[in-house]
């Protein structure tokens, strides 16, 4: 596997087009990351981390709106690969649908969402979109 973040985002797509529940994905601290901004952001209803093995798993538990069993993600947009990496400044940054949905951006800082790299005024690689 070339590009785990990309197997993470397919892992949890796969899960809601096939609506799943819970989709267990191999761990990684970065992935762990991404996991806790997608629960704070309100895309998915809970997770756990298991520490079993070396790697260790995540637990993703997906959010369904109860009346419509449609899930609180429409969509997951992988940006930046390992063989083309995109970076963007605080002056630049993406704005998912308008602001309604979230870019995940890896700064020196952690971590975060656009909003929170432009309101600290740093810049760095836009890992996805979430909306």
């Amino acid at each position: 596997m070339t590009d785990p973040i990309a197997d993470y985002l397919t892992r949890l797509r796969n899960a809601i087009q096939a609506k799943h529940r819970v989709v267990e994905v191999p761990a990684s601290n970065l992935k762990k990351e991404i996991t806790k901004i997608l629960f704070e952001k309100g895309y998915i209803l809970n997770y756990k981390f298991v520490e079993d093995g070396p790697q260790g798993t995540i637990k993703v538990a997906l959010k369904y709106d109860p009346v419509n069993k449609v899930n609180a993600i429409k969509k997951l947009e992988r940006i930046s690969s390992p063989g083309m990496r995109k970076y963007t400044g605080y002056k630049d940054m993406p704005r998912v649908i308008n602001g309604l949905g979230i870019a995940i951006i890896s700064t020196s800082k952690g971590v975060m969402t656009n909003k929170e790299a432009a309101e600290q005024k740093i810049g760095g690689e836009v890992l996805c979109y979430v909306y």
